[in-house]
């Protein structure tokens, strides 16, 4: 991306969120964050406009995503989750509001273990969400609602769903790139810049892919 652009980052305070609102001010475009407690963000940028405000709240979305080129979706709330589907209620408002503003391209990030629309989990996945990871299960239930909508009634909006494996807030692992078939336990850094990079690749376009470190 050359040019310069406006993001719109919904998760902005989390650990991914942050990261990816650093490498696009570093690289000269503008954010603007929805952000339930703006003093949690401590980067500060005349390119980044903080508006305060949850996906929860009665907001304004028409608002929100004026003049916004990329929305990118970094939302998680296991507790929340677990009695709703928060993320899906949020998506069906805001590709309307998408659709009104001109906007095509949206970055949701889902987790690894939640099953893209249509498809499947490998047994090895399967076992693992439904053992050590069943704390996540409304989290995965969320995503998948997520990822059907999108695939079955936003096929206007150029959506992009990142099914990411998060492990650690460490230093960088390397270089992610995207996948169908396999994903890498990676950092919070590394997840951010893989999501900068993706929303706008065209080719990436429509597809529920995972994340896997580039060998050397």
């Amino acid at each position: 991306m050359v040019q310069q652009s406006m993001f719109l980052v919904l998760g902005a305070t989390g650990r991914t969120g942050r990261h990816f609102i650093d490498k696009a001010l570093e690289d000269g475009h503008r954010v603007r964050a929805l952000v339930r407690t703006p003093a949690k963000l401590q980067r500060k940028s005349d390119q980044l406009d903080v508006r305060q405000g949850s996906i929860t709240d009665p907001i304004d979305i028409d608002a929100l995503v004026t003049g916004i080129d990329f929305v990118v979706v970094m939302l998680g709330d296991r507790e929340a989750q677990v009695h709703s589907k928060i993320n899906t209620d949020f998506i069906k408002m805001l590709v309307p509001s998408m659709r009104r503003q001109g906007i095509k391209r949206l970055l949701y990030q889902a987790g690894g273990l939640s099953k893209p629309c249509g498809g499947h989990l490998s047994p090895l996945l399967w076992i693992i969400r439904h053992t050590i990871a069943r704390g996540f299960a409304g989290q995965h239930k969320d995503n998948e609602a997520v990822m059907e909508y999108l695939a079955t009634e936003a096929t206007d909006i150029e959506w992009i769903v990142h099914r990411a494996g998060i492990g650690s807030d460490g230093p960088s692992k390397g270089i992610l790139q995207r996948s169908g078939t396999k994903f890498s336990v990676s950092t919070h850094h590394d997840c951010a810049l893989y999501n900068y990079a993706t929303v706008s690749d065209a080719s990436a376009i429509h597809t529920a892919d995972f994340s896997q470190y580039t060998k050397d």
